[in-house]
């Protein structure tokens, strides 16, 4: 799933590719993907589009202050970008393309989306807080006014395990499975620690390490084209998706807990006293 480094990675791209240029046509692939009619789709013929920005895991590409593209590419959604678009005929149902967008200049890009359950979700909407995932959006981690003392408010009285409080989008915008292993993992913290009872040298570790494995990745990912944003994430993993690696800190192997639809990486040494960590449906929680 793309995340906050990988989604701003995109709208980097598109500000430096499709800022400046007009919509010349639009193609959905896939109905269930356009989650509003008014103003339709068509609205976006003929627009300039003037400026790219993100809102947690939402990319926004705006034509002027009362028309937006908003879409969300969800769990296994992707923005493949053309030079030159294709002219080949998208047959809704028939391909993992959901929305084709055509630019001015014969460039343009196509939003995909691999298997079979469909998350990704497109919106044209006049104002972007129409888009009810972003009004319930939370701070974004890297704001400069989001500060060691607003995170610390943020955890105040959540009996919550942390690695579920840094998930949750209605709390902080644009972290998920995979940087919030990373962000636990740097931290030295369990997954399964509950947020109200951390201390203040553990919000501090926790705060330090959100900020810098997000600016970091948001750094490695500045200048590269969608192509090479996958791999450039996977590259700079250090638990995430390594299970059975060797922890790059202390040498240990990283563990994974498995869940219905994901699973979480950890290092015993680094993050749990040495204690590998049972499937959460059969163990306590550890502090």
């Amino acid at each position: 799933m793309p995340e906050m480094p990988e989604v701003q990675g995109l709208v980097a791209f598109l500000g430096e590719r499709a800022v400046g240029r007009s919509i010349t046509r639009t193609n959905v692939g896939a109905i269930a993907a356009l989650k509003t009619y008014d103003p339709p789709e068509t609205a976006l013929h003929g627009a300039e589009i003037t400026a790219s920005t993100r809102r947690g895991k939402f990319i926004l590409l705006s034509c002027g202050d009362d028309l937006h593209l908003v879409f969300h590419l969800a769990k296994a959604g992707w923005l493949r970008w053309y030079e030159m678009l294709p002219t080949t005929l998208i047959k809704p149902g028939k391909s993992p393309i959901a929305l084709r967008v055509a630019l001015n200049d014969d460039s343009g890009f196509d939003l995909t989306e691999a298997g079979t359950k469909k998350s990704l979700a497109v919106y044209v909407v006049r104002d972007p807080n129409d888009v009810p995932g972003i009004a319930r959006l939370g701070p974004d981690p890297l704001e400069k006014s989001f500060d060691r003392s607003a995170f610390s408010a943020l955890l105040e009285g959540r009996r919550t395990q942390i690695k579920g409080l840094l998930r949750d989008q209605s709390v902080i915008a644009g972290i998920g499975n995979a940087y919030s292993d990373e962000i636990l993992h740097a931290a030295r913290m369990s997954p399964y620690a509950i947020a109200a009872t951390l201390s203040d040298d553990e919000v501090d570790r926790l705060f330090d390490a959100m900020r810098t494995t997000l600016t970091d990745a948001v750094t490695e990912a500045s200048g590269k084209p969608p192509a090479d944003l996958k791999d450039a994430k996977r590259g700079g993993m250090q638990v995430h998706a390594r299970r059975g690696e060797a922890c790059p800190v202390c040498g240990d192997t990283v563990r994974s807990v498995f869940f219905a639809d994901r699973s979480l990486e950890y290092c015993p040494t680094c993050q749990t006293g040495g204690k590998p960590l049972a499937d959460r449906r059969l163990s306590r929680l550890l502090k």
